[in-house]
């Protein structure tokens, strides 16, 4: 093992006990003590089949995971022990990432907008790969960080409604211009950005990006750059009740790198996959704090209060994990703890954060039955943006993560860098046969040690 995650960082579980069951555990003993603070239970096994499962279907993409989407500590170094790289927004996030033992060059500072002590800060700190998209941003390099490699990041967004002044990216029509400019004041380019985000987008839609990039690296070349990074962005589904599957994706992208730039070409290609891996990995638990009742009026009538409506204020809100709604994430259907009485009818429902905050809307109109105060909902799918970006100005406590992994997938982990797992007594061996490591690698078609190069 690379020496960045170990058995202390999560709890061993045998195959058939699910993170959902670790879950319940918790929420016995949490319930046993009266403690209603919200938490998350992480299956890293998931995200371990998440990056094999990438790695068939994009064999050429080398994944740089971005740490907002996720900067839980078992997330980072579980990752870092598969070899994925990081994209960093801030020098916050750098520094988190190095503190792991992740190497510079395995760090893309990937932010548009950049703050000039962040620049110098990544310059002390080795961290040369980034990211520009106008004068304002490429002269703060220069000036900053002379090492600097740098991709010119390009404008993607396929939407029509996508007004220009809130994209990101330089037009086909400015690159030329940009990398003239890149080149007077003695900036070196490598090459070529874009990033489609994670809204069901069209999988065709990322081989007119993999097409726009060619031209602008024709650019650069004419101009004497040596182009030889492509990055592709993220906007990969992180479940599975999407429009467009990711394998399907992965295949239109794959096909448009073997025209524009075909294998044997020098030209290496990395993604910055954030939902994709960890949105299925994490379940969130949180508890009702209050409720109240709210008179519904009926269409039509003139009478009030003859339907029932109900508002949860829960131990977490938009201020806190469900931040995630803020970043057009829908909130997911939330889950009962307990069987819900047969004789109790559904109401509707809206979930809000804790009391006190009441422009704090999580979701409106769900149906539940009638709950109390100490009862538990639980959330599926909470691993994208949801702890990254979580504060303290709701006035809950973060929520604590438990981390699980089974003994198949970490056996996977161990075959997956070509080492051969621990030996095992027999109760293990009964537990979970030897061969079924090297059947999740193999049924993947994945070679084992899987290490990025260095992508200056």
């Amino acid at each position: 093992m690379n020496g960045y995650l170990n058995e202390s960082n999560f709890v061993m579980v045998e195959e058939g006990f699910t993170s959902r069951d670790l879950l319940e555990s918790s929420l016995v003993e949490l319930c046993q003590a009266g403690d209603q603070q919200a938490f998350f239970v992480a299956d890293l096994g998931d995200i371990v089949k998440k990056h094999l499962r990438f790695l068939k279907a994009l064999p050429r993409v080398k994944p740089y995971f971005p740490v907002r989407c996720n900067s839980s500590g078992g997330v980072m170094r579980l990752l870092a022990e598969l070899g994925a790289g990081f994209a960093c927004a801030n020098k916050t996030e750098i520094a988190e990432v190095q503190s792991i033992g992740v190497p510079a060059d395995k760090i893309f500072y990937s932010s548009p907008c950049k703050q000039v002590a962040h620049v110098k800060y990544a310059a002390s700190h080795g961290v040369q790969l980034m990211t520009f998209d106008n004068e304002v941003e490429l002269g703060k390099v220069a000036r900053s960080h002379p090492q600097a490699r740098m991709l010119l990041g390009i404008a993607a967004d396929p939407s029509p409604s996508a007004h220009p002044s809130m994209m990101f990216g330089a037009t086909l029509k400015s690159c030329r211009r940009l990398l003239e400019s890149a080149k007077e004041q003695d900036v070196e380019v490598v090459g070529i950005s874009f990033h489609l985000g994670s809204h069901s987008l069209e999988p065709q839609v990322f081989a007119q990006a993999v097409a726009e990039a060619q031209l602008a690296f024709d650019m650069g070349t004419e101009l004497g750059y040596r182009m030889h990074l492509l990055d592709i962005g993220g906007g990969f589904p992180g479940t599975e009740d999407t429009r467009a599957q990711f394998e399907e994706i992965a295949a239109v992208i794959n096909s448009a790198l073997d025209m524009y730039f075909p294998e044997g070409c020098g030209v290496e290609i990395v993604a910055t996959p954030g939902r994709y891996y960890v949105t299925s990995a994490f379940t969130f638990a949180a508890s009702i704090t209050g409720k109240e009742e709210v008179p519904m009026e009926q269409p039509g009538s003139d009478e009030s209060g003859s339907k029932r409506s109900l508002v949860y204020h829960l131990s977490d809100g938009i201020y806190g994990t469900f931040s995630c709604v803020l970043f057009d994430s829908p909130c997911p259907k939330p889950l009962l703890h307990k069987k819900p009485c047969p004789e109790h009818p559904l109401c509707s429902s809206s979930l809000r954060g804790p009391l006190g905050h009441a422009e704090d809307q999580i979701t409106n109109d769900v149906e539940l039955p009638e709950l109390q105060d100490g009862d538990w909902l639980i959330f599926r799918d909470m691993g994208a943006y949801t702890i990254a970006t979580s504060s303290l100005c709701g006035g809950c406590p973060r929520p604590h993560v438990t981390y699980a992994m089974s003994r198949l997938a970490w056996k996977a982990l161990q075959l997956l860098q070509g080492k051969p797992p621990p030996a095992e007594d027999d109760h293990e061996s009964a537990c979970t046969p030897l061969s079924c490591g090297w059947e999740m690698v193999e049924s993947l078609c994945v070679p084992p040690v899987f290490t990025p190069a260095s992508i200056i």
